[in-house]
């Protein structure tokens, strides 16, 4: 007679969020991130935002290419920018009250991006400054077709622009 666990009390069930990384070195990779259905950051599911920002080091992410699918553990500190497939940054609290400021920003891979970050912040202590001293290793940067999650420590300059 064989016994067979119903499940852990320690699992956590993930769902996939389709994501397009670009790695220190200007490789990009397609694939799928694993957020839980709660998030320990924020309320309502993980976003991809949270797994970044949840610890140092490495990460689990499913690479889907020619070779088919397989899961691979990325360094968080290799990685410049995720694009997300869905709008996760309106689902901060606060997002239509934040302070919506306008940036240019250039990275280390060359890559040059124009788009709107949200500075959490009381009024005085809302500009761009206030958001480059944020805690976060990884911010968002909405573009026009885009929701991006930005690595700081591979932004070589950040200032506001104009609404063209």
């Amino acid at each position: 007679m064989s016994i067979e666990p119903e499940g852990s009390e320690f699992r956590v069930e993930k769902a996939r969020s389709l994501a397009v990384l670009t790695l220190s070195h200007g490789e990009t990779v397609r694939g799928c991130f694993f957020v839980a259905g709660a998030s320990a950051r924020s309320t309502g599911p993980e976003r991809v935002c949270d797994v970044l920002n949840a610890e140092p080091g490495f990460f689990p992410f499913e690479v889907h290419d020619d070779a088919g699918r397989h899961t691979v553990l990325y360094n968080r500190g290799q990685i410049v920018v995720v694009e997300v497939e869905d709008q996760e940054a309106r689902r901060d609290p606060g997002y239509d009250v934040a302070t919506r400021r306008i940036v240019s920003v250039r990275l280390s891979t060359g890559l040059h991006v124009v788009g709107t970050v949200r500075v959490y912040r009381p009024g005085g202590r809302d500009r761009l400054s206030d958001w480059a001293r944020e805690a976060d290793q990884f911010r968002y940067i909405e573009t026009d077709g885009a929701t991006l999650i930005v690595n700081v420590a591979h932004v070589i300059e950040v200032s506001e622009a104009t609404e063209s």
